[in-house]
């Protein structure tokens, strides 16, 4: 997993309530387990039409956002069915991090597990960050996640908590493979000890 240190970006602007898993990447594209190739259909119901062309009224079909490391969005982000292909389309595209009032539970775990950091802020605090990146003009964001700060495009510093563990596991790109084989020599003392009192369990005798 990608270390999350300092991201300096454009903010894409979401102002939605209650944006579900099924808007993010929708049930159609969850058939494949790679992580790769899901950034397309990021949106799909919203950033298309149902011919497939672009629709130009969508936030990421648009200039500066089309670029967007970040994204700020309404309350619930994340809301539905559990999918962990929607953090997955959400880093394909290129973003590593999301701003919002509050996210579902699920996919809020889902994004930490996957090297994406969310940020729940208060909800007149995220107004405020949508109307400052709205005209496109000043859509960059800085987030320093060892200082767990947000600068805002007019220099303002906004504050924001994480999770100790989660922060560590963000600043060290972890997810839980990584984390296991942290234990790898402890992890192989105990087959090697195991090995000698239950040698069924490796074959022996088999």
């Amino acid at each position: 997993m990608e270390k999350f240190t300092t991201l300096t970006g454009i903010a894409a602007p979401l102002p939605m309530v209650n944006v579900d898993t099924d808007q993010i990447i929708p049930k159609q594209f969850l058939k494949t387990i790679k992580r790769t190739g899901l950034g397309r259909h990021l949106f799909a119901p919203m950033r298309y039409d149902a011919e497939g062309a672009e629709n130009p009224d969508f936030v990421l079909n648009r200039e500066p956002y089309r670029d967007a490391g970040i994204i700020v969005a309404g309350a619930n982000f994340g809301c539905g069915s559990s999918r962990e292909h929607a953090p997955w389309a959400l880093l394909d595209f290129g973003v590593r991090c999301v701003i919002a009032p509050s996210f579902a539970d699920i996919f809020f775990n889902n994004c930490f597990k996957n090297g994406i950091l969310a940020i729940a802020l208060d909800a007149a605090v995220v107004e405020r960050l949508l109307d400052a990146i709205g005209d496109g003009a000043h859509a960059t964001l800085t987030v320093d996640l060892d200082k767990q700060a947000i600068t805002a495009p007019d220099g303002g510093v906004l504050r924001f908590e994480v999770d100790a563990f989660r922060k560590h596991c963000l600043l060290n790109g972890l997810d839980e493979i990584g984390l296991t084989l942290q234990q790898e020599d402890e992890i192989a003392a105990f087959e090697a000890a195991q090995r000698e009192v239950q040698p069924w369990l490796y074959g022996a005798g088999a």
